[in-house]
């Protein structure tokens, strides 16, 4: 696996980064803007690992993730940074003009798109999992980092290089400008039409299986993935379920009640479909009850007699080479046993449902035997399922801690509710889709409402805060949102396209989990996106202008009267 994650952050790191560079150099069309985001992105990337290393943390290699999430976040506000600073030039203003003007049209919402990324990340803390830890304080330190550069390296490099705008046709209609209006004028449709679409793709995650198999963790392009298939096709399974059978006392591992007991628990897991081979200590007792009764087959069974199953015990033992014994089988008060029992290739889910039928046979034939199974592939099975449970926690409390904030911020309980709407509801889409079109998910589905989260509250965030400007400057909601769309749509599709195809980059990865986690986040920021533009605005629109109406009607009501 470390192997692995070198080879795949080696090929695909770079291309990553040069995707994102790339999309951001089409949709700003300036070279020292371009410029600008390399040196963000250095700083950022460089006082990350240097928090690393202060921090004296161990890095896994998952945890390599943290540093394009940062690349994704210094390349979201630079851009917004750097085109409000062009847009101000276009307007006639000089180099200097502009750089203040964007840094005081930005300075917050960039603070707290920083803000809510940190909380979003450091939800990540919830986890049982370290490289997932690391990753959510790594780029919980490095978002804080990217405000600080962005407000004082940003501007003053971009306050000294000679960085030009394009000079803008007079009168002309952007392209978000026609898109505000559109869904001005249609706002009704697309609310119920979002809303429609939203309920269709999250009812998609009731068919999601959440499950996880660690020998199909790589495809088959590599050895290791084409070897354990051959193996767990032609051989015996690699997996275990370890059974520790205890008997009631010392030395009871030869009384033949026990070992009936033993033999028929180990028959009914050869039975299961599952199950490639069991070993158990009837197995050697019935081989040598055969052995000395002249191999005869009628004779493969357990003997009738304790001392004489102990003393078929006592004479293996003597036949064992020198040094051998009987350790690793039976404990030393022989009052336990231990079964093993080898799995074909299965899934979490399918290793959990196989021991629960097991503690369910034990209830009801032998209950003396009751025991749990044991082993790295149930620890492992448990530990992913209890790590999803955790991150769920985890991203409810982050949820909770943004929700009041927003509402701190806004100053408006109906408007922080709102806000985030456009926030939690692409990741449940993200996932309905995946749930309709794959239908299992491993461990990354535990942590991608936290990352994806953490990603794109930072558009909703620029907007929002637009929004709420246009409305303090007394005009309408429907106003609002055209000056939203007018002022910071151009900026939103360029952070979210850096944001998404970036991550769908690792779509091509080898390793299922980066595979599911950069096509789900990069999905989740697609679907952020169109929430942010085509569902967030006629929301506003609706729910801010009852407000507004049952203002004005209750003003005249008290006018009436």
């Amino acid at each position: 696996m470390s192997d692995a994650l070198n080879k795949e952050f080696k090929v695909l790191g770079p291309v990553a980064f040069a995707t994102m560079l790339l999309v951001a150099i089409l949709l700003l069309g300036s070279a020292w803007g371009t410029v600008a985001i390399v040196l963000m992105l250095a700083a950022v990337i460089l006082s990350a690992l240097g928090f690393a290393g202060w921090a004296g943390i161990k890095f896994y290699g998952e945890s390599a993730a943290a540093f394009f999430v940062l690349m994704a976040v210094a390349v979201a506000h630079s851009v917004h940074i750097i085109e409000a600073v062009l847009s101000a030039m276009r307007q006639g203003m000089d180099r200097n003009q502009a750089t203040a003007r964007a840094l005081k049209l930005n300075v917050w919402p960039v603070f707290l798109t920083s803000l809510t990324t940190a909380i979003g990340f450091l939800s990540l803390n919830f986890s049982d999992m370290p490289p997932f830890r690391i990753m959510g304080n790594i780029v919980a330190f490095g978002a804080m980092c990217a405000f600080v550069y962005s407000v004082t390296l940003l501007p003053a490099f971009l306050s000294i290089v000679p960085i030009r705008g394009r000079a803008g046709r007079v009168g002309k209609i952007g392209i978000f400008d026609h898109l505000g209006r559109f869904v001005v004028s249609r706002h009704m449709t697309l609310l119920w039409s979002s809303g429609v679409l939203i309920v269709v793709m999250v009812a998609g995650i009731s068919r999601i299986e959440l499950q996880e198999n660690w020998l199909e963790l790589l495809d088959e392009s590599y050895e290791f993935r084409r070897s354990t298939d051959f193996i767990s096709e032609n051989f015996t399974g690699l997996e275990t379920l370890e059974y520790s059978l205890d008997s009631g006392r010392e030395g009871g591992v030869t009384d033949v009640n026990y070992l009936n007991s033993v033999d028929s628990f180990a028959e009914w897991f050869r039975e299961q479909p599952e199950v490639a081979h069991v070993f158990a200590i009837s197995d050697v007792i019935k081989r040598l009850n055969k052995n000395l009764n002249a191999d005869d087959p009628d004779q493969y069974s357990i003997p009738d007699n304790s001392d004489l199953a102990a003393q078929y015990l006592l004479l293996y033992e003597f036949s064992l080479p020198m040094g051998r014994d009987l350790n690793n089988l039976i404990n030393i008060g022989r009052s336990e046993t231990r079964m093993t029992v080898v799995l074909s290739s299965l899934t979490t889910k399918e290793k959990i449902e196989l021991d629960d039928r097991a503690q369910s046979w034990l209830r009801e034939n032998a209950p003396g035997l009751e025991s749990r199974a044991s082993g790295v592939a149930i620890v492992g099975a448990h530990s992913i399922q209890r790590n999803i449970e955790k991150m769920l926690i985890g991203t409810v409390t982050a949820m909770a801690v943004v929700s009041l904030l927003l509402v701190f911020v806004f100053r408006s309980v109906r408007l922080g509710l709102i806000s985030l709407i456009p926030n939690f509801v692409p990741a449940a889409m993200a996932i309905g889709l995946w749930g309709y079109l794959v239908g299992d998910v491993g461990v990354a589905a535990s942590v991608v409402t936290a990352i994806a989260f953490g990603i794109i509250v930072d558009d909703t965030i620029h907007f929002m805060t637009k929004y709420m400007g246009a409305r303090k400057d007394g005009q309408s909601p429907a106003e609002s949102v055209q000056s939203a769309f007018s002022s910071v749509g151009k900026a939103l599709l360029a952070t979210s396209a850096v944001f998404a195809l970036g991550l769908l980059v690792f779509g091509a990865s080898g390793m299922t989990n980066n595979q599911d986690l950069g096509l789900l986040v990069g999905i989740t920021v697609i679907f952020a996106l169109l929430a942010d533009l085509l569902f967030l605005p006629p929301l506003l629109m609706i729910l801010d202008g009852i407000k507004k109406e049952d203002r004005g009607n209750s003003l005249a009501g008290g006018k009436d009267n």
